[in-house]
């Protein structure tokens, strides 16, 4: 581990705050911090790097996001960062915050439950309506408006809606 000087540690943190305010080019009321996508800053030899790993290993939009990032820091005064794809470990939606969960939920998509059942391989998902909270649900299609999303409907007030999967 190296350890980081005063003026490191104080970029590392300037550029970790700038790249956590870009948005998910498809869910824009996410950012890229509430959805653990935003893995780690670097910096070594005054060189920032990020790491960021994609929901899906195809995402579409995660050469979108790299140059969100990229102009974020250079709006915060970081010139030159480099802004690198981590495949490994794969991301799950256990890294997605609390207040990234609430974010969706109030957007009307459902956000993810825990992965930590035997439910997912055995099981029905009980899944909660987001816009009256019903859990009288049905899963209408594996695939949704985006690859880490399904369409479900809600049989009490009848309104389709999102889950965002979880993996």
């Amino acid at each position: 581990m190296v350890t980081l000087t005063g003026s490191d540690a104080e970029l590392r943190q300037r550029a970790w705050d700038a790249a956590a305010t870009v948005c998910d080019p498809e869910i824009p009321v996410l950012t890229i911090a509430d959805l653990g996508v935003l893995r780690e800053v670097r910096v070594e030899h005054g060189r920032v790097e990020v790491a960021i790993t994609p929901t899906y290993s195809g995402c579409p939009a995660m050469n979108m996001i790299a140059l969100e990032i990229e102009t974020a820091l250079a709006r915060a005064g970081i010139a030159q960062a480099r802004v690198t794809t981590v495949l490994a470990p794969a991301w799950t939606t256990d890294w997605m915050s609390e207040a990234g969960r609430a974010k969706l939920k109030d957007y009307g998509i459902a956000p993810p439950q825990a992965t930590g059942s035997r439910r997912a391989l055995f099981g029905t998902l009980e899944i909660a309506c987001p816009q009256c909270g019903s859990t009288d649900t049905e899963q209408l299609s594996e695939f949704g408006s985006t690859s880490c999303k399904a369409l479900w409907r809600c049989k009490s007030c009848r309104e389709p809606f999102d889950y965002f999967k979880c993996h």
